[in-house]
């Protein structure tokens, strides 16, 4: 979710409410409302303007929509953060909401239409989602298919629909290989005529408008975010009423001199890499846990949990915030707590937060690039194992050379954890969606994804205790999202454990469905606000990329 919202970076403040909107004439005051998010007294003043003579039509066009051009402007500019413009969006669907039934049919067909689809596999909407606002509030009619979309049925909806473009979303390097698999297959099918809008998290602007538009023959873009694609899509939209051709639009290779690799994606393994990292003692101390297998742990404290909050992440990543009038961070975040608490109140009251954990401790030993999972503390019956990728280059670490090689006499332990935070926040996030409730979505989105991490961090402390080295950690919590303890822990999709098949493995280990944690035919967990990881007791255990 973080990378999805790094679009948001360099955001700063927004100047809502700044104009005393009654003093203004009727059609500028209107604009204003909608920059300024402001609906009371909007029904009104739409109805005003129709009894002025003004059609619906025009009002949408010429007044409401140069209000939200306005608002693009001023996030592009850095004058207004991410909430503020979905209190705009919110304003806007309000707006056309009321001025609808006034409308005649033909004047409902928007500026375009486009169908959005996070590709298959991939469960993360929050992006896509966000682009459906934009899109929608700034004239154009969106199809949003959801989450794990296949692209026989993208296809089928961009026929049925006769769409002006096709968006596909995903966070997972593994999704960005499925676009491609996509752009390809619409090649075949002889739909390259169909503009795509491509974005998630594992793109690269270089490796959509150098790669993948050597792979696609029509116009391929990479949005970068939400009000990048509503400018593609105002282009075609010229280009289709014009007939001007522009034939490198969408379709001119970038040039710039950047490995053609997608992010995390590292290639062929090279001859001669060593069986185990140099660099990696063997006589690390080593912890016997204080039970074998798996636990469940459920009923902890909400209230708990948030003191494990990185309120970096989650006011700056998740909610778009920044910093206001010169305000230094620790101004910042007790500025933006007084949200925090209300937001924890409000899914408190509401029950939306069910903090549940798996984990345990098994006995292991290296084999290579593989961690081999014993049945019991005899070790003569392998469970599973699990498969990582090694560095190409010094020091060659693999999360393999953590534990004591299978030659090694040394009894060694690996420890797994899976947390969620259940299905009922995501349940509500989809609700607040459908009610257009922009604001609260993005609110609760976030703090559902973080209030994860949060359990993650408090959990794998537990277990530090359990092993009996949590009096190495630092004397923070700041610290602690800085790694300043003993080891460390790997959650699968990220480089130095990418293959989302091992959650398959996890969940199997630790019997997750006694949490309500499924796994997808994509290998993802399921809540959304759930993840698991490995725990790493080596010092030298710590974020690489392999």
């Amino acid at each position: 979710m973080s990378e999805l919202l790094r679009l948001f970076e360099g955001v700063t403040t927004s100047n809502n409410n700044a104009t005393n909107i009654d003093e203004l004439p009727l059609n500028q005051r209107l604009r204003q409302r909608i920059i300024d998010g402001v609906r009371v007294g909007l029904e009104a003043d739409l109805d005003q303007a129709m009894t002025d003579g003004l059609s619906p039509l025009a009002i949408v066009n010429d007044i409401l929509l140069d209000g939200m051009r306005e608002v693009g402007a001023l996030f592009a500019s850095g004058e207004m953060q991410l909430p503020f413009v979905l209190q705009s969006a919110e304003t806007m669907k309000s707006a056309v909401a009321h001025l609808e039934p006034f409308m005649e049919k033909s004047d409902q067909g928007g500026r375009g239409r486009v169908v959005l689809a996070t590709v298959k596999g991939d469960v993360h909407d929050i992006g896509k989602n966000l682009v459906d606002i934009i899109l929608t509030n700034n004239g154009y009619e969106v199809v949003n298919l959801g989450i794990k979309v296949g692209i026989n049925e993208m296809l089928s909806a961009v026929q049925e629909h006769h769409a002006d473009a096709l968006g596909m979303s995903g966070l997972l390097v593994k999704s960005t290989l499925i676009m491609r698999e996509n752009l390809e297959l619409m090649n075949e099918r002889g739909m390259a005529n169909v503009p795509v809008l491509l974005g998630g998290a594992a793109l690269t602007r270089s490796y959509v408008e150098r790669d993948l538009r050597e792979t696609y023959q029509g116009r391929v873009f990479y949005g970068k975010d939400a009000f990048e694609g509503l400018r593609v899509l105002d282009r075609l939209g010229e280009l289709r009423k014009s007939g001007e051709e522009d034939p490198l639009f969408g379709r001119e290779l970038s040039e710039k001199n950047v490995h053609r690799k997608i992010r995390g994606e590292q290639g062929e393994a090279p001859e001669g890499l060593p069986a185990r990292s140099p660099d990696v003692e063997l006589g690390n101390p080593l912890f016997a846990p204080p039970f074998l297998g798996s636990r469940v742990a459920k009923g902890m404290s909400v209230d708990e949990i948030s003191d494990y909050l990185n309120l970096t992440a989650l006011f700056r990543n998740q909610w778009g915030f920044r910093p206001e009038n010169g305000e230094d961070d620790p101004a910042f975040k007790e500025r933006v707590s007084a949200t925090l608490r209300e937001q924890l109140a409000i899914a408190k009251s509401g029950n939306l937060l069910l903090p549940q954990v798996v984990w345990g401790h098994f006995p292991v030993a290296a084999d290579g690039n593989d961690l081999i999972i014993f049945t019991d503390d005899e070790r003569t019956t392998e469970r599973t194992r699990f498969h990582f990728p090694r560095q190409h280059k010094e020091p060659y670490l693999c999360i393999a050379d953590f534990f004591r090689p299978i030659a090694s006499a040394d009894k060694d332990y690996a420890s797994f954890m899976l947390v969620t935070m259940g299905s009922r926040v995501s349940e509500r996030c989809q609700e607040l969606f459908a009610e257009n409730r922009y604001t609260d979505y993005l609110m609760l989105h976030g703090l559902g994804v973080e209030m994860a991490e949060a359990l993650a961090e408090m959990w794998h402390l537990r277990i530090r205790q359990e092993l009996g080295y949590a009096e190495e950690d630092g004397p923070s919590l700041f610290g602690l999202f800085r790694q300043q303890y003993r080891g460390g822990r790997y959650s699968w999709g990220y480089p130095a454990c990418p293959d989302l098949t091992d959650n398959a493995k996890v969940a199997d280990l630790l019997e997750a469905d006694r949490i309500g944690v499924v796994v997808s035919e994509g290998f993802q967990l399921h809540p959304e606000q759930t993840t698991d990881a490995i725990i790493c007791h080596h010092p030298m255990a710590k974020y690489f990329v392999a």
